[in-house]
């Protein structure tokens, strides 16, 4: 699927995978095989920004993964794609019904900073994470009911 269906049909939440398209080199051809693993991982849609079919500046991000230090995330590593990139994306994962999604903020600029299981998971996790301003939006079987519908099961 191209980067116009997952801004269009991906729930924020999701694991979604990206490809070029190219056979994974050896193991023994190091370098090779960093640049093919930055061309073709996965990673948890945390936002989407400048929505509409009619912006080509739309894009959206995926968290692919921390690095900690001393049990202390030091770095995220997060990847952004452009309406127009060329590369393959697909919806490895859909998020549960009934997860809670945990955003940083309310509004259009907001950004997944957590995914839980359930209502009470969240507000726990927040409790231990200062998020002064998260918005917790619940994942609905409508949602995933409309997502059957239109033929986008994962």
């Amino acid at each position: 699927m191209s980067a116009n269906s997952i801004l269009d049909s991906a729930p924020i939440g999701a694991i979604v995978a990206w490809s070029d398209g190219t056979a994974r080199p050896p193991e023994r051809h190091r370098k090779k095989l960093a640049e093919w693993k930055g061309n073709n991982s996965r990673g948890r849609l945390i936002r989407k920004q400048g929505g509409g079919l009619s912006n080509d500046n739309a894009s959206f991000s995926l968290h692919e993964s921390d690095f900690a230090s001393s049990g202390v995330t030091v770095i995220r590593v997060h990847r952004t794609f452009s309406r127009s990139s060329t590369f393959r994306f697909t919806i490895v994962e859909r998020p549960p019904v009934g997860s809670v999604r945990v955003f940083d903020r309310p509004g259009e600029h907001a950004e997944l900073v957590h995914l839980a299981p359930h209502r009470a998971a969240a507000e726990e996790w927040l409790s231990r994470h200062g998020y002064p301003n998260a918005v917790l939006e619940e994942v609905t079987a409508d949602e995933a009911a409309a997502d059957a519908v239109e033929g986008r099961a994962a």
